[in-house]
């Protein structure tokens, strides 16, 4: 039959979005249809997200436990929710702290001057992005406190590397790497205990 096509071959094609000449913006990625979950849009470009593992649904979970459980008043955490960075970029870090008066039951994004932490988890079709692209264009927006997750050695535990931006350069500084426990001070002061994660 060679070139012939079925019905049925029709009907399984995907017929996938056609990028404007200028790439797409923040605007389009809230009004395109059947979008799958979790779509950033990175320099204009539309990023699906492969299925998560468990580490990565496990380390979100000890993370937003452990923020929420002592956090001021005034201060909120979030998971899984677009940060504007600007018209061409609308990351979606896995974990945010943010200023209480940016959240309400109807936002669908956040600003980046609302952010006080974004926390990436790496993911194994995210490294470059989740070490790169995403701590880079946080740093330029301002965001002052940025944490990078791994999956640590055979314990499979988390490991957590912690950068603090430099407002002279507007890059991030390595502070130090966690393994068992983050205790620091930025954006408040917070202390997790980085073994619950094999509880869960």
């Amino acid at each position: 039959m060679g070139g012939t096509m079925t019905a049925e071959s029709v009907e399984h094609r995907r017929h996938w979005p056609v990028p404007p000449v200028d790439g797409y913006t923040v605007d389009d990625l809230f009004t395109l249809p059947d979008l799958p979950p979790h779509t950033e849009l990175i320099d204009g470009s539309l990023v699906f997200v492969s299925p998560q593992r468990e580490f990565h649904t496990l380390a979100m979970d000890v993370l937003v436990y452990g923020l929420r459980s002592i956090a001021p008043p005034e201060l909120s955490i979030r998971r899984e929710m677009t940060v504007v960075i600007d018209r061409r970029n609308g990351p979606e870090p896995d974990v945010v702290v943010l200023r209480k008066e940016a959240t309400g039951i109807d936002r669908t994004r956040y600003t980046a001057a609302d952010i006080l932490l974004a926390v990436e988890v790496v993911s194994p079709d995210s490294e470059s992005r989740d070490r790169t692209t995403k701590p880079q264009k946080y740093a330029v927006a301002g965001i002052p406190n940025f944490w990078r997750v791994e999956q640590g050695g055979t314990s499979g535990s988390p490991v957590i590397h912690v950068y603090e931006l430099d407002p002279l350069t507007n890059a991030y500084v390595h502070m130090g790497m966690h393994r068992d426990r983050i205790k620091v001070d930025k954006p408040y002061a917070i202390d997790i205990d980085l073994t619950a994660v094999d509880e869960l």
